[in-house]
């Protein structure tokens, strides 16, 4: 599903205009991206956990080469579904 067929699926699913879904979900994307740019988390109790992972710096390799690189440290986006997600994926 992409982005205009989930814009779609939720304005069915809400009886609103597809305009206002729309400027809903954007909203929403752009409070996430702020509050994780910020280092914060986002938790919503029966879906997940948006949040910052930390990665250090690291060696790596040049796959085409094989000479030793060093990765520099990054911080990285990440998901961690709640227990009432897992369930409801999971169920037969």
């Amino acid at each position: 599903m992409n982005k205009t067929e989930l814009v779609a699926a939720m304005a069915k699913e809400t009886n609103l205009a597809k305009k206002d879904v729309e400027a809903v979900l954007k909203s929403f994307i752009d409070v996430v991206s702020d509050e994780l740019k910020k280092g914060g988390k986002i938790q919503l109790v029966g879906f997940g956990t948006f949040e910052v992972s930390e990665r250090a710096a690291r060696e790596g390799r040049n796959p085409q080469t094989g000479a030793a690189m060093e990765i520099k440290a990054s911080r990285a986006p990440k998901f961690k579904a709640g227990k009432a997600l897992k369930d409801l994926v999971n169920e037969n």
